[in-house]
C-alpha cells in the first residue's frame, strides 16, 4: 500500500504561484509513475501532470504547458508541482495519485491510479 500526503494548497491572485508537494510512502516500490489529478466544482476530473518515477519523462495536460512543472525528489519520495502564472480556471482540488504502469507513463494512464491523496485546494481568484 502507498500512503499520499498533499500539502501547499493555497489562496492566490491570478497570475501568482503555489507549489504543491506530495510526499510518498508505504510500499512505494510499487508505484512508477506518480502525478496530480484536479477536479473543479461542476467540472470532470482531468489529470494535470505526471512524472515517471523510475526515468523523470513527464506529461502534461494541454491547458497547463509552459505553466506547470512537475517534478522529483527521490531521496523524500516525494513529487511537486510548481504552478505559475495562475488562472481563475485553475481553481481547483488538487489530487495526487500513483501506481505502476505497464505502458507509458501519461496523463491518460493516471485516470486509473490506485493510491490517492486527500487533496488539497487551490483558489485562484481575479
Amino acid at each position: 500500500q502507498v500512503q499520499l500526503v498533499e500539502s501547499g494548497g493555497g489562496s492566490v491572485q491570478a497570475g501568482g504561484s503555489l507549489r504543491l508537494s506530495c510526499a510518498a510512502s508505504g510500499s512505494t516500490y510499487s508505484t512508477n509513475c506518480m502525478g496530480w489529478f484536479r477536479q473543479a466544482p461542476g467540472k470532470q476530473r482531468e489529470g494535470v501532470a505526471v512524472v515517471y518515477t523510475g526515468g523523470g519523462r513527464t506529461d502534461y495536460t494541454d491547458s497547463v504547458k509552459g505553466r506547470f512543472t512537475i517534478s522529483q525528489d527521490n531521496a523524500k519520495n516525494t513529487v511537486y508541482l510548481q504552478m505559475n502564472s495562475l488562472k481563475p480556471e485553475d481553481t481547483a482540488v488538487y489530487y495526487c495519485a500513483a501506481d505502476r504502469v505497464v505502458g507509458d507513463c501519461t496523463v491518460v494512464a493516471s485516470t486509473i491510479f490506485r493510491y490517492w491523496g486527500q487533496g488539497t485546494q487551490v483558489t485562484v481568484s481575479s
